[in-house]
């Protein structure tokens, strides 16, 4: 679907959308609690929704209210055997789950689109080696089938922090303790703390050993506790970045004393706004790229680093927002694990894509709004923040809808 944007100023008060990050979580720790919880400050986003459909399909009962889910935990159990879990598009989902599926030896297949299917997952493999856990990858399915078991897990740091995340779900319900040691730099090491965040509030205690390893005590018990979902700094950037152009937002509902990495989006803009000159470490916040590279475009020049593990997220966003703001007269270099952009925005001259990515649809918006001009692939939004445009809409954002 395209949507056409005007040149248009938005104003006013909008409220965060909640995090879907700790939405996914806490709707996790919630089914293997023993009890009733109630999640406030929901919203129904596309990845969120293949969360609770896989939490359903494994046999837990869950109620969904306008903005609250009830969830009926099942004591760290599922009910339902030779299930399959559909994750559709959302990556969390099917890396959260595959660890606890093996906690109970029964088959089950995950499936989601052939984009989640390709990006990294097999890496399980590996981590599950001692534990006799076996993965078959199909085309767009995984077949998983063994018993995991409590020990030392040694995990690579730099792929992506939601296979430690995974664990960290499932290694408490086992009786003996557990360690994962962190091999290489650890990215995203603000989620593996978001993860730990929630757990706590659940019941279950994850401790830093040191710097590179976390110390699991086995046969913890998940406590049911009702939960209010944070405002989300990943996508309040995308609407904080009309600030950076003109516009006057103001945006209600964020903590700001969040352990959310992406609230670091403030001091990018500041170096971005201030063309000070400053080299962008985007190795904990991918999600922010896309915003940070059409800023840097609106504004003449920015220069970005540890950008290699955009290859693996929704696009690959190095590569997609370079051709995008090429159609805008922006050079973008793609270096060994840096990127640089320099040039004078121009008008495209042709219709922008979203790249089936909900970010880049996002923040080519925040551009054209500037120039004016069409994006195709709007419906990407529905992944994270399915009323982005409306919320725009009645802030001034002009928008044309093409099916």
């Amino acid at each position: 679907m395209k949507i056409f944007i005007e040149k248009s100023k938005v104003e006013g008060i909008i409220e965060a959308p909640p995090s879907k990050s700790e939405t996914h979580r806490a709707l996790i720790s919630a089914s293997l609690a023993n009890g009733i919880s109630k999640i406030s400050n929901i919203s129904y986003s596309m990845d969120v929704k293949a969360t609770i459909e896989c939490l359903m399909a494994l046999g837990i009962k869950i109620l969904c209210n306008k903005e609250s889910v009830e969830v009926y935990g099942n004591n760290g159990k599922f009910s339902q055997e030779n299930t399959t879990l559909n994750c559709n598009e959302s990556g969390s989902t099917l890396r959260f789950l595959i660890p606890l599926c093996v906690i109970d030896n029964i088959e089950r297949k995950l499936c989601g689109s052939s984009k989640l299917m390709s990006r990294p997952v097999l890496l399980y493999k590996n981590i599950f080696e001692k534990s006799n856990v076996k993965i078959t990858k199909l085309e767009n399915e995984l077949l998983i089938k063994g018993k995991l078991k409590s020990g030392e897990y040694q995990v690579d740091g730099n792929v992506s922090s939601q296979f430690i995340s995974g664990l960290l779900f499932a290694l408490p319900l086992l009786k003996g303790d557990s360690k994962i040691k962190i091999n290489k730099s650890i990215e995203s090491k603000s989620y593996i703390n978001l993860t730990k965040k929630i757990l706590k509030l659940y019941n279950i205690n994850i401790f830093w050993e040191n710097e590179n390893t976390l110390f699991i005590k086995g046969n913890q018990q998940y406590k049911s506790t009702n939960v209010e979902i944070e405002g989300d700094y990943s996508n309040a950037a995308f609407l904080d970045a009309f600030n950076l152009i003109g516009g006057k937002i103001t945006i209600k509902g964020l903590n700001d004393n969040t352990i959310q990495g992406d609230k670091i989006y403030k001091k990018y803009f500041d170096i971005i706004q201030n063309n000070k000159k400053e080299k962008i470490d985007l190795s904990d916040c991918p999600d922010l790229a896309p915003v940070l590279f059409t800023l840097s475009a609106i504004k003449g020049n920015g220069y970005f680093i540890n950008t290699n593990r955009l290859k693996l997220k929704e696009s690959d966003r190095g590569k997609a927002m370079q051709m995008e703001l090429k159609k805008c007269g922006i050079d973008t270099k793609i270096l060994d694990n840096e990127i640089i952009i320099k040039g004078k925005l121009e008008k495209p001259k042709t219709i922008l894509n979203g790249h089936n990515d909900h970010r880049i649809v996002m923040a080519l918006s925040v551009l054209l709004s500037l120039t004016g001009g069409s994006i195709d692939g709007m419906e990407a939004i529905n992944k994270s923040f399915p009323d982005f445009f409306y919320k725009l809409q009645n802030l001034g954002l002009k928008v044309k809808y093409d099916s």
